[in-house]
């Protein structure tokens, strides 16, 4: 029996969030309806909560937030037969059209008409009950948990970043941002056989985690550089979005290396420095969100190549999901705040 409440986070304004009962959704044809277990908080959750907006997505209606999410199938929408009731899944967030350009040449993420939760004026997943498209709800082994299964989303684009820069066996990786994705980009190195990652990051907190997670070296830009440390790498990849950051990083990149742009840039335009990547001919390429990486994810994980449990330190009830959006604003050491939905 379904709960005929529908509790959600729901964001109506910069710092006001409101926790309010709202309609079980209804599945439509080859959607399921999914009963919310675990969503992890994301910087674009906090950055929506604390300014509204991220670029040309601006919040003008009450949305509820959250896009890293896992669950439960209770229902179906009719020709729904992908999944049974009751498989545990973990949600990929955005639904492409399927028919555009994009879509048709398999670069789906860059689809025009993305339904993404949490980008306005699209509902997010920080509730009780969400529907999405069968095809984007992956099914999860019993021995992998709820909370994994939500942090498939930010291990994807961990993943779709690696699988850009070309990382393979011995390579020497430089990462500038020890947040969530620097700690996933971390992780997916390692399972591919770098044999270097080096960490730059001005909290110390941030980089000892990154450290006991396995990377080899951390840098401290509040007093040093990539540059000045002579770092030597066969990639670069910002998760910083720090403009001295990713010139930096670029600088250190050897000839013929990548330099990956992860990160997203208070301003749409930086200084770049054109003559290291003439020179060397280093290949630059950003990624947006990430294609075809949870079946991946979820195999790394159910493997046990990567363990992403450790990445979380605050879990909140579905009420407290104001304290998990301010968690890293009273504490920087907090990497993965993560809302435990199905307890609250």
């Amino acid at each position: 029996m379904l709960k005929m409440s529908n509790k959600a986070a729901v964001l109506y304004g910069i710092g006001d969030l409101r926790i309010e009962d709202r309609p079980v959704p209804v599945p439509g044809p080859r959607q399921v309806l999914v009963e919310v277990a675990s969503v992890g908080i994301c910087g674009s959750d906090v950055h929506y909560y604390e300014h509204g907006r991220i670029g040309d997505f601006v919040v003008r209606a009450p949305m509820v937030l959250g896009h890293e999410a896992s669950g439960v199938i209770v229902a179906r929408g009719d020709s729904a037969r992908r999944h049974e009731l009751g498989q545990r899944v973990a949600l990929e967030p955005g639904v492409p059209c399927g028919s555009c350009r994009e879509c048709r040449t398999g670069h789906y993420n860059l689809c025009r008409d993305m339904i993404f939760f949490a980008t306005p004026p699209v509902d997010g997943a920080l509730a009780r009950y969400v529907t999405i498209h069968e095809d984007f709800a992956f099914g999860l082994p019993d021995h992998v948990t709820d909370d994994a299964g939500a942090l498939c989303e930010p291990l994807s684009v961990g993943l779709w970043a690696c699988r850009k820069a070309g990382i393979t066996v011995g390579a020497r990786v430089a990462i500038a941002g020890a947040g969530p994705i620097g700690a996933a980009v971390t992780l997916v190195a390692l399972a591919a056989g770098a044999t270097e990652v080096i960490i730059s990051d001005p909290v110390p907190a941030r980089r000892a985690r990154l450290l006991k997670i396995g990377a080899t070296s951390v840098v401290d830009t509040s007093s040093s550089s990539l540059a000045e440390e002579a770092v030597d790498a066969d990639v670069f990849v910002d998760c910083s979005g720090s403009p001295a950051a990713i010139v930096d990083g670029i600088r250190c990149v050897r000839p013929a290396g990548a330099a990956v742009l992860v990160g997203m840039c208070p301003s749409s335009e930086v200084s770049f420095p054109i003559s290291s990547v003439q020179n060397r001919e280093i290949r630059v390429t950003g990624t947006f969100r990430y294609a075809n990486t949870y079946p991946e994810a979820i195999a790394l994980i159910s493997a046990g190549a990567i363990d992403l449990e450790g990445l979380v330190d605050a879990r909140f009830s579905l009420e407290s999901s104001e304290e998990a959006l301010t968690a890293a604003r009273r504490d920087p050491s907090v990497l993965k705040p993560l809302v435990r939905v199905a307890s609250s």
